[in-house]
């Protein structure tokens, strides 16, 4: 079940419209299916010896945990997965973007094979942590004592700071803060570059890591700078036609002034976007698939040839399963301010749905995603069908596609600031209950404006069948 196929972007709250801080992330897969859920898990006292069914990692887990949200696997027959959330301290994470080592590195600290990885991540730290750099400290240690068996790149988050931790060879980690004022892309290779050691409000490290690089000659620089990108990373020529063309993209959203070659390894880490994002224009990067240039697979207002349409890896393709961006807001009260943004299916079709976390509860369709596709009880298997859907007559449906996730997304905003108005009134168990509520009423809202779609579009293709014949068509 290894994924090596996701997509991250990183907000700034001074870098967003509205002052929240974001982490966002596609979570894709190896095949077309990966049935997933989006949960709550209850606060609770953890005293369990916890051992992963994907990798054999085991840890003697224990404390008090709090409530958090997160987006598993259905069938945990191989691990967990829980991947992404947001626990009822408003701190979000997100785990994991897939990356790479380079050999001469994992020679000196191979990847351990029952280590923490990606199946493991937010169970063993989501709830246990009041803070975003709580978290970074606390996995990062955990994988110094345990090891990991990836190399990963995790975000962190809370209304204040964005942090992203990247693993490199079995036990060295480090840690960077996004600016609040920039964001960051995020394919799957390591992105972190240049590492301060004397500026602890803006990095995290593993102990021991400079010596580690000293004592194996690791480190090029001919500058004295510790790039961790370069002593760690690839950048071999998968990675340039794989990976770097999304951050070409990326920044060529939110800078479109700067030229850049999609294939360039040297790209920044973060940028000061030239105007303000917003959640819209998170879901825009996220859902794209290099829409207007001449690499677009979908052939979309561009004259790229064959070759060049087929020349990079897309984000929105087949592989999609589910899409969240975890939003921690600084305009309302604590008590109201996280939201989950839920995407599932093939993202360039489906809808982000806005899910507050403050929740004892998620909508039923959410909480099912059996073997059997069913539409009509599993949200996952309702998006999904409409992939099937579109694929065949993209060209064909994609305005009215279009139409009907700019219809959602507006009744998702109008819904945040109704619910937003109610819920400043309510506190305690009052609040939660009311939040839930409010998230099965926005869920089933959307389930309906989708069900209505794909009736729509069914009728239609079945009105263009080009296997009718009519009396006299052969005269």
């Amino acid at each position: 079940m290894k994924k090596d196929n996701c997509t991250a972007m990183l907000v700034g709250k001074d870098a967003s419209i509205d002052g929240s801080t974001m982490i966002a992330r596609d979570e894709d897969g190896y095949g077309g299916i990966n049935e997933k859920l989006f949960v709550v898990n209850k606060a609770r006292h953890y005293d369990e010896d916890y051992v992963s069914k994907y990798n054999g990692f085991k840890m003697h887990l224990e404390g008090d945990g709090c409530k958090w949200t997160a987006a598993p696997t259905a069938d945990d027959s191989e691990g967990r997965w829980d991947e992404q959330g947001i626990n009822e301290y408003n701190v979000a994470m997100s785990a994991t973007e897939t990356e790479a080592t380079n050999a001469r590195c994992l020679g000196h600290d191979p990847l351990v094979e029952d280590g923490i990885n990606e199946d493991s991540m937010v169970y063993i730290t989501l709830p246990f942590v009041k803070t975003a750099r709580e978290g970074v400290k606390r996995l990062g240690r955990l994988i110094e004592k345990y090891g990991t068996g990836e190399s990963n790149g995790i975000a962190f988050s809370d209304n204040k700071e964005v942090w992203y931790l990247e693993t490199g060879a079995g036990h060295q980690w480090v840690a960077a803060r996004v600016p609040d004022d920039s964001y960051a892309i995020c394919p799957n290779i390591m992105v972190i570059q240049n590492v301060d050691f004397n500026d602890p409000d803006n990095f995290m490290y593993s102990k021991g890591l400079q010596e580690f690089v000293e004592k194996n000659h690791l480190n090029n620089s001919t500058d004295g700078s510790f790039n961790f990108r370069d002593i760690f990373g690839t950048k071999d020529e998968a990675d340039a036609f794989y990976n770097t063309p999304r951050t070409w993209y990326g920044q060529k959203l939110f800078n479109p002034s700067i030229e850049q070659d999609p294939t360039s390894q040297e790209m920044p880490f973060t940028r000061v976007p030239e105007k303000k994002i917003g959640v819209e224009d998170v879901q825009r990067f996220l859902t794209s698939h290099y829409n207007g240039t001449p690499y677009d697979p979908m052939d979309t207002f561009s004259s790229g040839t064959e070759k060049e349409q087929k020349m990079f890896r897309s984000i929105a393709l087949d592989r999609n399963q589910e899409s969240s961006i975890l939003q921690i807001r600084n305009d309302v009260p604590t008590k109201m301010a996280a939201i989950q943004w839920i995407n599932m299916g093939f993202y360039a079709y489906s809808p982000y749905v806005p899910f507050y976390t403050n929740i004892e509860d998620t909508p039923l369709n959410y909480k099912v995603a059996e073997h059997m596709v069913d539409p009509d009880s599993s949200a996952y298997w309702l998006y999904k069908t409409l992939q099937v859907i579109v694929e065949p007559r993209y060209h064909q449906y994609i305005y009215e596609v279009n139409a009907y996730r700019d219809d959602c997304q507006s009744y998702g905003i109008g819904r945040i600031d109704a619910i937003d108005e109610k819920a400043k009134e309510l506190d305690g168990t009052e609040l939660i209950k009311y939040l839930t509520n409010a998230n099965d009423v926005t869920a089933g809202v959307i389930t309906k404006k989708t069900k209505e779609l794909m009736s729509k579009l069914v009728r239609q293709a079945l009105n263009s069948s080009k296997y009718q014949f009519e009396r006299g068509d052969n005269l």
